[in-house]
């Protein structure tokens, strides 16, 4: 079931789905080209909301700690937790589905190995030597106060915290890309999704984060 090992009083069985399809249909992880946007369809964080939660409700020394440092309220854990939990609910599905409409030339998943972690497997994916260059991380609100604060650290802005159920990153035509943006979030009831990096050329094929990332804090809408 992934890399977790879990109690649970439901049995929980595991699958595997396979499709056949035509040239044309899909979209190739190695297609990258140099001037693509990379789009992220959901926020990060659902890490680093999901431990606070557990803190609160178990009331940990970490929660305690957060909780009389004025780090983090109550309120704000609890929002915290809704948005990653209506995160993690929402599929990927329409995402997927208009990739090909929208001409994409790469994509995968943002799941255990974090944004950066993924980013770098896909670069190492490409046909062409090209690398990624990440300005933009949108993640949960308050999230990254959390780590700033030095409780515990997720690693989340520095591209590592993994991420459940999480978004596509997909590498595109800029301007497929904002046609791709708005239409995705017509079909996702609202939610966001950004334009959070670009492909560049690059023998080496890495893909980083930039210094001055900008960050968004991402509120709930669900």
């Amino acid at each position: 079931t992934g890399g977790q090992t879990v109690l649970n009083p439901w049995p929980v069985i595991g699958g595997v789905a396979t499709s056949i399809c035509r040239e044309g249909e899909y979209v190739k992880s190695n297609g990258a080209e140099v001037g693509d946007v990379v789009v992220l369809t959901k926020p990060l964080g659902t890490q680093v909301a999901v431990n606070v939660h557990e803190w609160r409700v178990r009331n940990t020394p970490k929660w305690t700690e957060l909780s009389s440092k004025q780090i983090l309220s109550k309120e704000e854990a609890e929002d915290m937790m809704h948005a990653a939990v209506c995160s993690m609910a929402r599929l990927n599905r329409h995402g997927g589905s208009i990739m090909v409409k929208h001409h994409a030339h790469a994509g995968t998943d943002v799941t255990g190995f974090g944004i950066l972690g993924h980013a770098q497997n896909l670069m190492d994916n490409q046909a062409s030597e090209v690398g990624m260059e990440i300005h933009t991380l949108p993640c949960i609100a308050n999230t990254l106060k959390v780590e700033a604060s030095g409780v515990m650290d997720f690693k989340l802005r520095e591209g590592y915290s993994a991420e459940t159920s999480g978004g596509l990153m997909i590498c595109m035509p800029e301007e497929d890309a904002v046609n791709y943006c708005k239409e995705l979030e017509e079909l996702d009831g609202g939610e966001p999704c950004w334009i959070i990096g670009r492909v560049v050329k690059d023998v080496d094929r890495k893909a980083c984060i930039l210094e001055n990332v900008e960050i968004l804090e991402v509120e709930g809408t669900c």
